[in-house]
């Protein structure tokens, strides 16, 4: 995928992986391994993983040992006690780590000629994103990256329906989250360090622009300006020539926190339908988009020429907030 190519089909937004005729003998299961031990592979991605019919779970690596024994002994699987020992035992590799371990990772992953399931974001470096992405190309590996308002079902008919639509004049995200508000609760994910120490803007910035991007075209430009705590405001202009703006938080008080994105244009407006469900049916379906990849060869438009294109937004956004260069 070129990131020119942002603008989804129904079909290329949330089709299942390609079932085979009824009488076709059955492909032969994705052997998947699983980085990762915290919440997010807990909740999500071994339980997936383990259920997929179309998935062997062949184990799981994490830098901690004892949990990802723990881990794997809950799934029917095993632990392995290096990444090159489980990428010798699989096919493919599913991300639940930390954008700064996922990246080398993923390198070494794909030089060994495994498929790549990544996490949002990439990277959080424009030079990682775009290694990641070339030994992924040389290797000839297929590569998605989990947004989870892309691959939900209702969510990714939505955006591919206003991408098909057009006329839009002006979008605007809210992405609010209270995993670090003072009245946020008691959130699994307020004790990642990662999270902490780039903020919103990369945590929840993906996801807006995973639904942004789709539908108003590439970025031609971006600004930033930073709010309470960890707020910060994105103001975008894509080449179709529509503006947007997007407000992302991890620290919005709990009353206030939630995900709206309205859509404002020739015909009037459009609102991104609420999730449903938890993120793990969409997972579900990145999983299938990455059989699919794997089994024909082509690309999906979440693939890692979209994760790099995100990572690169980001980090403009980021430059001008007068923070790290993002190279």
């Amino acid at each position: 995928m070129t990131t020119a190519d942002l603008n989804p089909t129904p079909a290329e937004t949330s089709a299942p992986a390609e079932t085979p005729a009824s009488d076709a003998t059955p492909a032969p299961a994705l052997r998947i391994g699983l980085f990762g031990t915290g919440p997010w592979a807990r909740r999500v991605h071994a339980p997936v993983l383990a259920a997929h019919p179309g998935v062997e779970l062949t184990g799981i690596w994490g830098r901690r040992a004892p949990a990802a024994a723990e881990l794997a002994q809950a799934h029917g699987t095993r632990a392995y006690a290096t990444p090159d020992e489980l990428f010798a035992a699989c096919d493919a590799v599913s991300f639940a780590v930390p954008p700064s371990v996922q990246a080398p990772l993923a390198i070494r992953a794909a030089q060994a000629g495994r498929h790549l399931l990544l996490d949002k974001p990439v990277a959080t470096t424009v030079s990682e994103a775009r290694a990641v992405a070339r030994a992924a190309e040389r290797a000839g590996v297929a590569s998605v990256v989990f947004f989870t308002a892309r691959f939900g079902e209702r969510e990714g008919a939505w955006i591919a329906d206003q991408a098909a639509a057009g006329g839009w004049f002006t979008a605007h995200a809210d992405w609010l989250g209270s995993v670090f508000a003072e009245d946020g609760g008691d959130s699994p994910y307020a004790a990642s360090p990662w999270r902490r120490e780039k903020g919103a803007l990369w945590d929840v910035g993906p996801h807006a622009l995973s639904v942004l991007l789709p539908v108003l075209g590439d970025a031609e430009s971006v600004t930033a300006a930073r709010g309470p705590a960890d707020t910060v405001l994105l103001a975008l202009r894509h080449r179709s020539g529509a503006a947007s703006s997007a407000t992302l938080s991890l620290t919005a008080p709990r009353a206030a926190s939630g995900v709206e994105v309205t859509l404002r244009g020739t015909t009037g407006t459009a609102a991104l339908p609420r999730r449903e469900a938890g993120p793990e049916p969409a997972f579900r379906r990145a999983v299938d988009a990455l059989i699919a990849g794997a089994r024909t060869g082509r690309p999906h438009p979440c693939d890692l020429g979209f994760g790099v294109r995100v990572t690169e937004i980001l980090a403009q956004a980021e430059q001008a907030l007068g923070g790290a260069d993002g190279q």
